[in-house]
């Protein structure tokens, strides 16, 4: 069985500050790691490979060449093989669209000299951008079928059977191979690389794709040009300390003493 993972390397979301002054988000001196989704994810894979015989997961990322350092962490858990799409002069400012443009175009070229994957997988959306469209678009430029929140995976002959997340608790999926899935917070956490593990990681190679290496890639569908989605202002929120807390002896009195507060403010009919 052939997986291919796509990860992200993003800024650590709980040391990310925004600039009073600028809105702007302060990047420096905040440490990057592995999109936390798609370390779920990968950890996902690692366990279908621990069951099913002659499985190889590919790790697959687009960013800057510090992106290497992401990858090294995954082939150090369990990934076999790693490629990073690095291309700043064409790839930098993409939006979802032209990301997963690229993406599928690189995984076509891998294809094309590897054969093809029986499973694509992603993190349900990134923490730095939160869009959750990544997944869902790979699979429309590839044409397979998809399936969103999955909690658990495994490898049927000719499908894949998903536990998916939904609101009344869970569904179970099967959809036929070749499909792209993307992966909610499952019940358990990603492993750890022991030192043995990094080491090992450290003498696999990390092949790096250019626009070059995509035959075919049509530039106009790739960085800020390709991209069609605009940014208009990034800010926080006012933070505002001033409350009521209501705590009655009854949740139902709890209740009465809340309309009761909306009514005085003009909040209700």
């Amino acid at each position: 069985m052939k997986i291919l993972v796509c990860v992200k390397q993003v800024p650590d979301a709980r040391e990310i500050e925004v600039d009073p002054v600028t809105n702007n988000l302060i990047r420096e001196g905040v440490p990057s790691i592995i999109n936390p989704f798609d370390a779920y994810t990968l950890e996902v894979a690692v366990r279908i490979k621990e069951v099913t015989k002659n499985t190889e997961i590919t790790v697959l990322s687009m960013g800057p060449m510090q992106a290497k350092e992401a990858l090294r962490t995954c082939l150090s858990v369990g990934a076999d093989k790693a490629y990073l799409c690095c291309d700043e002069d064409v790839f930098k400012g993409s939006d979802t669209l032209a990301t997963s443009y690229i993406l599928a175009s690189a995984i076509k070229m891998i294809e094309s000299r590897e054969g093809a994957f029986d499973l694509i997988m992603a993190g349900k959306q990134a923490v730095d951008c939160e869009t959750g469209q990544v997944g869902p678009e790979l699979a429309a430029h590839l044409g397979i079928a998809q399936v969103t929140y999955a909690l658990e995976v495994t490898n049927g002959s000719d499908t894949i059977i998903v536990k998916r997340s939904s609101d009344q608790g869970y569904d179970m999926v099967s959809v036929r191979k070749p499909a792209v899935v993307t992966v909610e917070k499952p019940i358990y956490n990603p492993r750890y690389p022991s030192i043995k593990s990094k080491l090992e990681a450290n003498k696999k190679p990390i092949t790096i794709i250019t626009s070059k290496d995509i035959p075919g890639l049509d530039l106009s569908r790739c960085g800020v040009d390709g991209s069609p989605t605009r940014v208009d202002r990034i800010y926080a929120p006012v933070r505002n300390k001033h409350c009521v807390k209501i705590s009655e002896d009854t949740a139902k009195e709890s209740a009465v003493k809340l309309v009761d507060l909306l009514r005085e403010a003009k909040k209700l009919g």
